[in-house]
């Protein structure tokens, strides 16, 4: 399903336009630590570091998945041009509202939906792939089989010379990523708490 109404079950835990994003990062991260990868959001010297190898002046289409907060969506939307398009995709309805509220740029796009059907979503608005996928998403704990289906998923989305942007606090998500990629750089942000493993999986260009 591309997307879901969000129902009074929602309506009662809607965040409100003034809560502190880290309390309810927090809150989200008790209800659901399955889904969310770290108990506080990224340091601003992940974010850079994630991002640096992006092409901004060749990019229509970025997608994130699990974006909680918005921890990176706020420099995306920084660097993306004015034409380019930020598609963010989370399975958790509260962030979704929260995040429909904090950003009004017109390039943002916040889909209550999963990763695995990132295919589908990318379609229904509009899109044929995408240049980047950036992925905060815990691999190593997702129920079992969503994370082969949301790399192969990724692999399918992304434009031919694309890149799969994946910050982890393990290294099984090279398990996922090498049977599919052309090539993966890796680096370790050692300054974020805790100590992030950064991954950058490249499809080729001919495929």
């Amino acid at each position: 399903m591309v997307d879901r109404a969000l129902g009074s079950s929602v309506d009662a835990n809607r965040p409100s336009a003034s809560i502190n994003p880290f309390a309810l990062f927090f809150r989200e991260f008790l209800r659901h630590p399955v889904m969310i990868g770290s108990i506080i959001p990224s340091s601003r010297r992940t974010i850079d570091a994630m991002l640096a190898p992006v092409d901004w002046s060749r990019t229509k289409l970025f997608v994130e998945y699990g974006p909680g907060v918005g921890t990176f969506c706020g420099t995306i939307l920084e660097r993306l041009p004015a034409d380019a398009t930020l598609l963010v995709i989370d399975t958790n309805p509260v962030f979704i509202d929260f995040l429909r509220r904090k950003f009004s740029d017109s390039r943002f796009v916040a889909v209550h939906g999963s990763a695995a059907d990132v295919n589908e979503i990318v379609a229904a608005h509009g899109f044929d792939k995408a240049d980047y996928v950036l992925s905060g998403l815990p691999f190593s704990t997702l129920p079992g089989g969503m994370g082969p289906a949301i790399a192969e998923a990724t692999h399918r989305v992304l434009a031919p010379g694309g890149s799969f942007l994946v910050y982890q606090y393990s290294a099984y998500v090279l398990s996922l990523l090498e049977p599919l990629f052309e090539s993966i750089d890796r680096d370790l942000e050692w300054w974020n708490i805790p100590p992030c493993g950064l991954f950058w999986a490249h499809k080729a260009a001919g495929e």
